[in-house]
């Protein structure tokens, strides 16, 4: 099956490694250097790197880069079922190379970072460093003020991969006259992406995508986070970061295909019905 898709995994790869690379790079700079001020400009980076992705895959795969974007794009049946696992398996594949090569890029301003700060890996405090790869609630970051349920994270993930996916739909949907130019799609996408995480990141570093999380999450297991990379005993956080956008990616596919996009058609009918009177 897999080497039947063999070009569109190359793709689904190579985007989702480019995205993380750039995306996690930025959050590790932030985190390492106070390289970037705020988190408008991590959101901003994570867009671009999005656009560029998809930039640079599109004529190789359908440039998912998120198995909630493959299920959705599934159910709203722009893709076929079996392409599934060879989609999810690539992005999976391409977001663990590229938190790989991130690690080994910072190992060494990792280790003096939890030098002086006193930092041992593996321990609660080690969070603070953890959230370079996988996402946390509250965002490690956003200060005392924070205070997030996992029933609130599981919302806000699943509300902002519902307003991405939405999103995506509607740029891409034919029936919609008011979508931008194809080759001006992917700058699109990744302002929504940027957009999304400037409103959702302070609640769970806004995620919005189970191959994002979860890979980089495991290097960070591998590399000697231990407890530290999947802290909730009762595996909160996958379903934080993996039911909750798939279950908001589902529900967006449904809502456009069942409702927006008859109703676009519907409109278009109409005007072409007037038109012609």
């Amino acid at each position: 099956m897999f080497m039947r898709y063999l070009p569109e995994c190359l793709g689904e790869f190579i985007g989702t490694f480019i995205l993380v690379f750039f995306g996690c790079g930025a959050v590790a700079a932030a985190v390492l250097f106070d390289a970037h001020v705020g988190l408008f400009q991590v959101a901003m980076v994570w867009g671009i790197g999005v656009a560029l992705a998809i930039f640079s895959t599109r004529h190789l795969s359908c440039a998912h880069l998120n198995p909630a974007v493959s299920v959705a794009m599934v159910l709203g049946k722009r893709m076929t079922i079996y392409r599934l696992p060879a989609y999810v398996l690539a992005q999976c594949s391409g977001a663990f190379c590229a938190a790989g090569v991130l690690y080994l890029l910072f190992a060494s301003s990792i280790t003096h970072y939890e030098l002086v700060h006193q930092i041992v890996r593996g321990s609660a405090e080690s969070i603070q460093t953890a959230m370079m790869f996988g996402e946390y609630y509250p965002n490690p970051g956003a200060g005392e003020s924070a205070v997030v349920s996992m029933s609130t994270a599981f919302f806000a993930e699943a509300f902002g991969t519902f307003a991405l996916v939405f999103l995506i739909f509607s740029l891409t949907e034919g029936c919609n006259v008011g979508r931008p130019n194809d080759s001006l799609v992917p700058i699109f996408i990744g302002l929504a992406v940027s957009v999304i995480i400037a409103v959702i990141a302070p609640l769970t570093q806004a995620g919005l995508n189970p191959a994002r999380d979860f890979s980089p999450r495991m290097v960070a297991l591998l590399a000697g986070w231990g407890p530290a990379a999947f802290p909730d005993e009762g595996y909160g956080f996958l379903v934080v970061y993996v039911a909750g956008p798939l279950l908001g990616a589902a529900l967006a596919a449904l809502v456009f295909t069942r409702i927006v996009e008859p109703a676009m058609k519907k409109k278009s009918m109409d005007v072409h019905c007037c038109t012609d009177e």
